[in-house]
């Protein structure tokens, strides 16, 4: 086996990385519902047990690196849990819109704190910006996964952006309006989807 490759796979099994990897996930939720991710410093996350500055950026290249980063496999464990459903059969695309969208909703709810310090600094747009790129990265797998009728003859990128930026601005609203609720975000969102996303082939 390559050393480095041999490597790598030591330290994808190494209890210790693991326990390190997780300490930094935990410091930077932890410090960005308190404050803005661009006023953390890496050396506020090294003081966590078995953290370093250099090891801190043998994996991240910034704070808000690393909070993406777990935000975004959170989102992730949402995607799967409905890919899941999808492929198990038994309901119809329509009937999966609404737990799929509550998914997003129950992370942006599980994260709130994190989420309205980013949208309420200008320097900590990376998040909301994360935000938009992964709802765009799903439509487009949706797009791809599967026939789906009435689907426009349109650029794809584009559709999939227009999509992603309509719920992420949903979401703004969600989060600067304290009389709009998660189930108004749903809701409405269940409403706006476009007629192909719903639709079941044949």
């Amino acid at each position: 086996m390559n050393p480095r490759r041999a490597g790598a796979l030591n330290e994808r099994i190494d209890p210790r990385v693991t326990r390190t990897t997780r300490a930094f996930e935990e410091a930077v939720v932890e410090l960005a519902a308190r404050r803005s991710v661009s006023r953390i410093s890496v050396a506020e996350l090294a003081e966590r047990p078995g953290g370093t500055r250099a090891t801190f950026y043998n994996r991240y290249s910034s704070p808000l690196d690393l909070l993406i980063q777990v935000l975004q496999a959170d989102l992730d464990r949402g995607h799967r849990r409905g890919a899941e459903a999808r492929a198990q059969g038994g309901h119809s695309a329509a009937e999966l819109l609404r737990p799929t969208t509550a998914e997003v909703a129950d992370h942006v709810e599980r994260y709130l704190p994190v989420y309205r310090h980013a949208l309420a600094d200008p320097a900590d747009s990376g998040v909301y910006d994360a935000l938009v790129r992964h709802s765009g990265d799903y439509t487009l797998s949706f797009m791809a996964d599967g026939d789906h009728p009435g689907l426009p003859e349109a650029n794809r990128r584009v559709v999939a952006q227009f999509l992603a930026h309509g719920f992420a601005g949903a979401i703004r609203t969600w989060l600067e309006d304290p009389a709009v609720t998660k189930d108004d975000l749903v809701d409405t969102a269940v409403a706006c989807a476009p007629a192909w996303w719903t639709a079941d082939a044949g």
